[in-house]
Parts: structure tokens; sequence; C-alpha cells
């Protein structure tokens, strides 16, 4: 009798270790590895692109509850869960399997040639624009012989290698140059003067062409259009101003206020301009930008600020020695802009349709576009043009620069 009661007990409990293998095949969430979805690119997903889960899925046994976004920011495997709902509209849970690759190659700044003055102690190297979208510091050499002691054409190639094995060849001729004496030559002073009344964009052509119910013309300004006659501005049509607040002296250097933003400002305001501020930065580092946009917002806090605060970088003569990858970049002035649109006012990235294109890349910023031309064939969203720098208005002896904004949604 006891013998059977120990075969009947260890029947059941075999019974139920089978009965509970079976709940949980049945009831754990699949890993839908090769039959539940197609995958694209074999889940190979670039560095800093912007997906979530349903953009790696063409198709799945059921319908998405979770939609995670996924950080492309790192190189390397991860996996990403996510819940569905089945057929049989019951949740489960699945997994993708993905690598973050990086295969875009350096950027060298260089064209088919770059000049040199004899006995430059410049080193090429570090002179050219050498950068990456993901490295800080990537493999940069040039290839071939040359003597900047020596004048001469080298023909010479500019290798860029990353840490993933992305290699950038540009070919270039360098040009190693003794100075031409410079030659006066006799001109009538008459002349001259008319020559000078003819050159430069006048800001009433602009204002014809440019124009429309959902734009605004103004001009920038910093110290180097010296004392300006607002009344006269906003007389001759202009509708706002966007005024350097201050610059950095130079990479790790202080922050100066432009010598004419107080008098610009309040001159500005008086004659019932709009008003925007831009600050010229050598920023490198996220921590710099922060601190350079809390020095900007302490110095405006006392004025009307209706347009954005330009975030304004050109240091690209710097870069190299900033070892920041061009991600990195972009951070930076992710770094400054946030801060001011904490504190309420709009950001606005400053940038050339070229560099645009090519280094600022991954913010998502409103954009202040400098191309001079006639019509921009810049084709991201921008909300304010710099359409260019030789601009002509009343109340400003010289040159000035002339905007385009755009009161809605921009171009």
């Amino acid at each position: 009798m006891k013998r059977n009661n120990l075969t009947l007990l260890i029947t059941s409990g075999v019974l139920f270790i089978i009965i509970g293998f079976v709940i949980i095949i049945l009831t754990a969430p699949p890993k839908l590895d090769k039959t539940g979805y197609k995958t694209i690119d074999n889940l190979k997903v670039a560095v800093y692109s912007k997906i979530k889960v349903k953009d790696l899925l063409e198709k799945i046994d059921g319908k998405l509850e979770t939609n995670p976004k996924i950080n492309t920011e790192e190189l390397g495997k991860q996996e990403i869960t996510f819940i569905y709902r089945n057929k049989e509209d019951k949740k489960r849970q699945g997994i993708v399997e993905i690598e973050v690759v990086d295969e875009e190659e350096p950027l060298v700044w260089l064209s088919g040639s770059y000049s040199v003055q004899v006995g430059s102690k410049i080193d090429l190297e570090k002179e050219i624009l050498c950068a990456d979208n993901y490295d800080d510091k990537p493999t940069c050499k040039i290839k071939g012989k040359y003597d900047l002691n020596k004048e001469g054409t080298y023909n010479l190639t500019y290798i860029a290698k990353d840490s993933s094995n992305n290699e950038e060849r540009v070919n270039f001729n360098l040009y190693v140059y003794n100075p031409k004496p410079v030659i006066k030559e006799e001109t009538d002073n008459e002349e001259l003067e008319e020559a000078k009344e003819v050159s430069g964009t006048n800001f009433k052509d602009v204002v014809a062409t440019y124009k429309e119910k959902e734009t605004e013309i103004g001009i920038d300004v910093s110290k180097w259009q010296g004392d300006i006659n607002f009344k006269k501005v906003k007389k001759a049509g202009a509708q706002f101003v966007m005024i350097r607040v201050g610059a950095q002296k130079g990479i790790g250097g202080e922050y100066v206020l432009d010598p004419y933003f107080k008098k610009n400002i309040e001159k500005a305001l008086k004659n019932n301009l709009k008003v925007g501020i831009y600050f010229y930065s050598y920023a490198d580092s996220e921590k710099e930008a922060k601190k350079q946009a809390e020095w900007t917002l302490k110095q405006i806090k006392d004025y009307k600020i209706s347009l954005p605060i330009a975030f304004d970088w050109e240091c690209y003569n710097n870069f190299n020695e900033m070892e920041l990858s061009l991600f990195g970049l972009n951070k930076v002035a992710e770094s400054y802009l946030a801060t001011v649109e904490e504190e309420g006012y709009d950001g606005m990235l400053y940038g050339s349709k070229t560099y645009l294109n090519s280094i600022w890349k991954y913010h998502d910023y409103d954009v202040w576009l400098a191309h001079y031309t006639d019509k921009t064939d810049y084709d991201s969203h921008y909300v304010m043009w710099q359409l260019c720098q030789d601009g002509k208005i009343d109340g400003i002896n010289g040159a000035v620069d002339i905007n385009i904004l755009y009161k809605k949604e921009g171009n």
C-alpha cells in the first residue's frame, strides 16, 4: 500500500512538472528572431539615426502596443523589447536585436587646391579641417612630400580614417607661393566714389523683391557698423534687427560684451524695431556653451527680446584642436540653445549653407541661414535668411547684413 502511494506521488509530481513546463512554453514571450517579422538592412542601424522599433519591422503577426525609440548614439549591439497583440488579441513581448554601426567617411574640408605662403609655419594636418561624425579624433595624415620653404606646386593626398575603418581620401595641389608686391594704380577720385555708391545691395531693393505678407525684412548689427541712426533705419523700412550681444575671445577665452550692444538695443527698441540676439562663440564643450548662454541671458534680462537668440559658431580653423566629433559639436550648440529656451526664449542656429549641409546635421533647432544669393537652393528648413553682407541702408555708414524673417514656419 505504501509503495502504491509513493508511485502515485512520484507520478503526480512528474505530471505537475510537465504541466508547468507546458505553461511556461505557452506563456513565455516569444523571441521574434526569424518568423515574427522581417528586418531591414540585416538589423544594422546607422549611428545617430532617429528610429523606433516600427521602423525595423516590415511585418509582424499582430499589432504593436509599444514603439520605443532606439538609442543610436553608441556603436554596438543591443536588444530592444516591445509589446504587441497577436491575432488572438493577446499581449506578447517581442525582441529586436540590432547593431548600431558607423559607415560614414570622415570629412576633409578641402577642394582641389590649398595655398600657403613660402616660410609659413603652419601644420597642414592640423590646419585643414578633418572631422568625423562619431570619433572625436580621427586619424588625419597627408601623403606626399612638400616643403613650405620652397616655392612650387605639390601633388598631395589627405587621408582621414576613423575607428570604424571608414576612410576618406582627397587629392589636392598644394601651392607654396611668394607674395607678389602690391602695385598701386592711380584712380580718379570721382570714379572711385561713384563705384562705392554703385556697389552693394540696396535695402529698398530687397524690400521690393522679398517683402510679402508672411515675411519681414531686417538687418543684423554689431560693433562693426559703428554708430547707427535707428530712426533712419526704421524709416528706410527695416522691421527688425538682430544684435550681437557679445563674443568669446578665442577658445577658452572670456566673454566680452559688444561695445555697441547697449546703445544698439536701447535705440532699436526705442524706434519700435523687433529685436533678436546673437552670440559669437568659440565653445568647445557643452558645459562651456551652457555658461555662454547663461551669460547671454544675464545681459539681456532687462530688454524686450521678441525674436530668437542665435548661436553663432564659425571657428572652423580651430576645430581640429578641439578634438570634437561633428555630433559633439552639434551637442555644443544644443547646449546653448536649450539653455536659452528653458528661460522662454526661442533658440536659433546660425550657419552658412555649406556648413549647414556638411556639419550642422544633428540638431533639431530653427536655422538662420547665411547664403549670399538672389535665390537660395538650401533645401532644409530655415526661419531666417541672411541673403547678403554688403547691404546699404539709411542710418548706417558702410555695409550691413540684410535678412528675411519668415513669420510662420519658415522654408
